[in-house]
């Protein structure tokens, strides 16, 4: 167990309370038919558009998201839920999304408000559907929270999300998802994409020459520009021609600035970087191809069309002629966060649980850790815990839940079997062993909520500090569909009684029932 000194400083890893504003914002998930890269398709998105609105709020603001049902396509789902990728809910579990871990989908037709207090963490986040592959068909956007004092505020001139210093990089697909899923489940092969966009916009070979988004930039000014990796499998290497950039925030978490010439940035990962406009004034491409299927099984994907145009104020209006020269690539092990993130907090000694989750794939397409393959269970996981399941025998299926008690240090090692990059709810972790390192660094690993694991063995530490059901799974949500997690059932006791219980909205215990009622075509 930890020593009282560290134990109370882990308990500020969890950020305090910060009174702020209420901010109501309203999202209605719609079909619409949209192009991005050219392809005019039916699409699942938030207000009809691809990316989906960005929303932005104050350090210490909390949120009521009015989310409207109003899916009417049969070749898509037409229930949905919404996970805000990153935010710890604490005490509002129930918000997170994940469907049959903390809520039944939303039905058609109806609406659900999404209440949350953003509890005083800053950075970079996103939100994305969470029910199925549904987010692959477009219902995805970026989630800022700006900090006034910001204490990296120095390092840069601008950051005001006006001037395209917001960039989401993601893949499209020409096939929607229930049909793309069921064509992986027959023949073992996940979807290529037909195209990477950035900031919505893309090409395909053969496809019309689709306008690349510009994002203009005054020389002499530094840029704080936030990377969201939208997509739903590949990541993507971000790179701008002829520049080099600081590193200074990971998935929300403020680190010491590291310069790079490019960074992988894997599905759901965020960063932001620090872009010195020093350059002639010009046109630069902004490059950004994505890793993760082949064009042998997609001739319509080329990765280099992942492009976007970096223009200085005063430059002609014309697509850059800047080539690609290689330069350092971002390495997670050079990352340490600043001094105000507590790094090392979680200490060096052992954990109070340490669990190794073995990833396997005897029946392809379908994954299994520690020999199971996930199921969504009938019931959501958080309910199950409400409803008084203390332990893995109470909980259905029991054999995907691991109980986590209060106040603990948990670690978690994967062993490498491929670029899964994975994805902890309800938390931050450190990564106290990087991906083919042999040493552990306890002093100050990077933090984050997406770890890729990439060959080796990675081991990543956190404290079990929120009570609720969290997910753990991999963010190629072509794997998670095939069964790549498994639900944190954390400190059951604490989630019914006591100063850390559950706050419940009375229209999150309705979800079951509607959704149940449903026929099956509508869910």
């Amino acid at each position: 167990m930890l020593a009282p000194s560290l134990r109370l400083a882990a308990l500020s890893l969890l950020p305090s309370v910060a009174f702020g504003a209420q901010v109501i914002f309203n999202l209605d998930i719609v079909n619409a038919k949209l192009a991005p890269d050219g392809f005019l398709r039916d699409t699942v998105v938030p207000n009809g558009t691809f990316p989906g609105p960005t929303f932005a709020v104050n350090k210490g603001d909390s949120v009521v998201i009015h989310t409207h049902n109003k899916l009417t396509d049969p070749d898509m789902r037409r229930s949905t839920s919404i996970h805000w990728h990153g935010f710890f809910q604490a005490r509002t579990s129930g918000m997170d999304g994940p469907s049959f871990v903390n809520q039944c989908p939303i039905a058609p037709g109806t609406t659900f408000d999404y209440v949350f207090d953003t509890a005083g963490q800053t950075g970079n986040y996103w939100y994305h559907s969470h029910l199925s592959t549904q987010y692959c068909d477009g219902l995805r956007g970026a989630f800022v929270v700006y900090d006034p004092n910001d204490p990296l505020k120095h390092l840069y001139d601008v950051d005001d999300g006006k001037s395209s210093t917001i960039i989401t990089l993601g893949e499209w697909y020409h096939v929607l998802a229930p049909a793309g899923q069921n064509s992986f489940f027959k023949t073992g092969i996940v979807p290529v994409q037909d195209s990477g966009l950035i900031n919505g916009k893309g090409r395909y070979v053969g496809g019309p020459l689709v306008p690349y988004a510009v994002i203009t930039v005054k020389k002499g000014l530094r840029y704080r520009f936030r990377v969201f990796a939208i997509s739903c499998r590949p990541f993507m290497t971000i790179s701008f021609d002829n520049h080099t950039f600081d590193v200074m925030e990971l998935d929300g978490v403020e680190h010491d600035p590291v310069p790079f010439q490019n960074a992988d940035v894997y599905a759901a990962q965020r960063i932001s970087l620090i872009l010195n406009a020093n350059q002639s004034v010009d046109n630069y491409w902004i490059r950004a191809p994505p890793t993760g299927g082949s064009a042998a099984n997609n001739p319509n994907f080329n990765p280099n069309l992942t492009l976007a145009i970096l223009r200085y104020e005063g430059a002609p209006e014309v697509e850059p002629t800047t080539v690609e020269i290689p330069g350092a690539k971002m390495d997670d092990g050079l990352m340490h966060p600043i001094a105000s993130e507590h790094p090392g907090n979680l200490g060096s000694g052992p954990p109070d649980l340490a669990v190794t989750l073995n990833i396997a794939q005897p029946t392809a397409p379908f994954f299994e850790i520690n020999g199971v393959s996930y199921l969504s269970p009938s019931l959501p996981v958080l309910l199950q815990l409400l409803s008084g399941a203390q332990k893995p025998t109470d909980l259905l299926p029991s054999e995907q839940v691991i109980i986590l008690k209060p106040n603990s240090i948990i670690d978690i090692s994967i062993p490498g079997t491929g670029a899964h990059p994975f994805h902890l709810h309800g938390h931050n972790f450190d990564v106290i062993l990087q991906p083919n390192a042999v040493v552990k660094n306890f002093v100050n690993p990077a933090r984050r909520d997406v770890q890729p694991i990439n060959g080796g063995n990675t081991t990543f530490r956190f404290f079990s500090n929120n009570p609720g059901a969290w997910f753990l799974h991999c963010h190629i949500d072509w794997h998670l569909e095939a069964g790549l997690a498994v639900v944190f059932g954390e400190s059951p006791a604490e989630n019914i009684a006591g100063p850390q219980s559950q706050i419940q909205q009375p229209d999150w215990k309705a979800l079951c029932p509607t959704y149940d009622n449903l026929a099956p075509e509508f869910q």
